[in-house]
């Protein structure tokens, strides 16, 4: 993408769509039922729960205990109430461990807002995207992640909050490009925000190139796990374009990385349009009492007195963790205007026709 044609790109995306005559105001939807964006509060925007890596022909109910895994989970989530979030959004996609009955208890037990999603992940050599997912066409698998939204998951009346996909490295291979597609349409249908799981600068641009030509705004995109790409050129350029920019590996092992990611987006101006979170929990099927759970508190114990030490005013913490989140996954049409339909990628490389 050159300098013209991304330039182009943020024309488009200046462009706030009108919702529809008669639409419904903003909402969210979780577990445990449909609310208002401010009903989020104070958000962690990227966590996991329960994950099982076998693959998707082997995941199975069968393969754990929901009961051991409640348990070993809970305390986990209540001492993150303590420390003072109001919302976990759960990103374990279907076969790949999504387990939204477990989550619907945890909520109630633990007193946190839980947010599930619909979608499938076709990174890591898309060994958890189902056979039907290579088969099916972007419209049809839309119309899989379209019925979880209208009539609930797996015969429950939990509803997604969200569209969760991932995609490699770019240039996006076909099978990305397509699940990226399908993303966008259900998108158009729902109002559901989409998260990527993104490989590199490089396939987030084209993400955001691809959901242009489906007629999506960019702020309707969210580029997740962004601080795996060291350029930081590339976050501000998805910034400027309107797209979420994730930074959600906050751990002991990456503290001064994100620290320094934030503060340099936040001063070039684009506050407004980062998350940050952890990428934390990850009760593994399959290890022995789930394995190793990394906790959901760190954030609060030393993320952000680190970043109130480096400046950060509560207001500016409060930018990131509540008004963001409340922003990113309110549910409404983010449809671009007709010339945004006339936006092509190829191998990577958008240009307006």
């Amino acid at each position: 993408m050159d300098r013209r044609e991304f330039f182009g790109l943020l024309a488009f995306a200046g462009a706030r769509p009108a919702r529809s005559a008669g639409s419904a105001e903003p909402r969210i939807l979780t577990v445990s039922g449909p609310g208002p964006p401010s009903a989020l509060g104070t958000t962690l925007a990227h966590e996991h729960v329960l994950v099982d890596f076998a693959g998707a022909d082997q995941v199975s109910r069968d393969r754990y205990d929901a009961e051991e895994a409640f348990g070993v989970i809970l305390p986990h989530l209540q001492a993150l109430r303590r420390a003072g979030a109001d919302t976990l959004v759960e990103c374990t996609p279907a076969y790949l461990g999504r387990d939204p009955r477990l989550l619907r208890r945890l909520a109630k037990a633990s007193g946190l807002t839980l947010l599930t999603n619909t979608g499938y992940y076709g990174a890591n050599g898309g060994r958890h995207l189902p056979a039907h997912a290579l088969a099916e066409t972007a419209e049809q698998l839309a119309a899989r992640w379209t019925a979880e939204f209208e009539d609930g998951i797996e015969g429950t009346a939990i509803r997604p909050g969200f569209i969760k996909t991932g995609v490699g490295a770019g240039p996006l291979s076909a099978v990305d490009r397509k699940l990226v597609r399908a993303a966008a349409i259900a998108h158009r249908r729902t109002g559901l925000t989409v998260y990527a799981h993104t490989g590199d600068g490089a396939a987030a641009l084209d993400s955001i190139a691809t959901l242009a030509a489906e007629g999506v705004a960019p702020d309707a995109y969210v580029w997740v796990h962004a601080q795996n790409e060291k350029d930081r050129e590339l976050h501000a350029r998805a910034a400027r374009a309107g797209a979420w920019v994730s930074f959600d590996g906050v751990s002991p092992q990456a503290l001064d990385g994100h620290l320094e990611a934030v503060t340099e987006m936040t001063r070039r101006g684009y506050l407004g349009r980062l998350l940050v979170s952890q990428d934390a929990g990850w009760y593994h099927v399959g290890e022995s009492r789930g394995g190793a759970y990394r906790g959901h508190t760190f954030l609060f114990e030393t993320f952000l007195p680190a970043l109130r030490d480096s400046g950060f005013t509560q207001g500016q913490v409060r930018t990131l963790l509540a008004a963001n989140p409340a922003e990113a996954l309110a549910i409404r049409p983010r449809l671009g205007p007709p010339a945004a339909r006339t936006w092509r990628s190829r191998r990577g490389q958008g240009r307006f026709a």
